[in-house]
């Protein structure tokens, strides 16, 4: 079965957070189909202004199975806007993965959609996505978590290390291993392997 990823951007969101999940999914098109999605179509800019185009907008998106959301400067805004939250909210119960990377996941805790689930997110910029969940069980030190089908991603890079982990539940170990060794990625298959969490003084 050939799955659908739909990426959602918004503006202000960070590159690495969103292209190096898609790069390691975009490996396999037989097995995966990458879509963008955002409010509106056209050119949204990043946090590093290098702008990416959304083909779909919220209205007439496709069935999406996994649904990745990056994190960047611009989530601060998007915990607060509505459009976004419902459809998150929506298109969360359709979605065999809901998968977030970095600050990503303050958007995701803000509808509400990891109340009860166990959660990571950017180590380096704590505190905001955590207020944003309070019903969360946030985990200060995991490269990712993942609780039923919502996996979470701890700072910018380790969103990739989850992609990885998202392809080898869905396809297998196997699979997975090919793909970071095709794009000559060192893969952390630990989740629990976070430096960074001593770093910032999380742990």
């Amino acid at each position: 079965m050939k799955r659908t990823v739909g990426a959602i951007f918004f503006e202000g969101f960070e590159l690495l957070d969103i292209f190096g999940p898609l790069e390691m999914f975009g490996v396999l098109p037989e097995q995966f189909e990458v879509v963008s999605v955002g409010e509106r179509i056209g050119p949204v800019a990043s946090a590093q202004r290098t702008s990416a185009l959304i083909e779909h907008t919220f209205a007439d998106a496709p069935r999406i199975d996994v649904m990745l959301l990056p994190g960047g400067i611009g989530t601060r805004r998007e915990a607060s806007n509505t459009a976004m939250l419902d459809f998150l909210r929506a298109r969360a119960k359709q979605a065999e993965i809901v998968a977030s990377v970095c600050t990503g996941a303050g958007v995701l805790a803000a509808a509400g959609l990891l109340d009860g689930k166990r959660a990571t997110t950017n180590k380096s910029a704590w505190s905001w996505p955590v207020s944003q969940g309070p019903k969360a069980t946030w985990v200060p030190q995991a490269r990712w978590v993942e609780d039923g089908n919502v996996f979470t991603a701890g700072g910018v890079a380790a969103g990739i290390d989850m992609a990885l982990a998202v392809i080898a539940r869905l396809l297998g170990d196997e699979v997975a291993m090919r793909v970071a060794d095709g794009t000559e990625y060192d893969w952390h298959r630990d989740a629990a392997w976070d430096p960074f969490a001593a770093k910032f003084g999380l742990v």
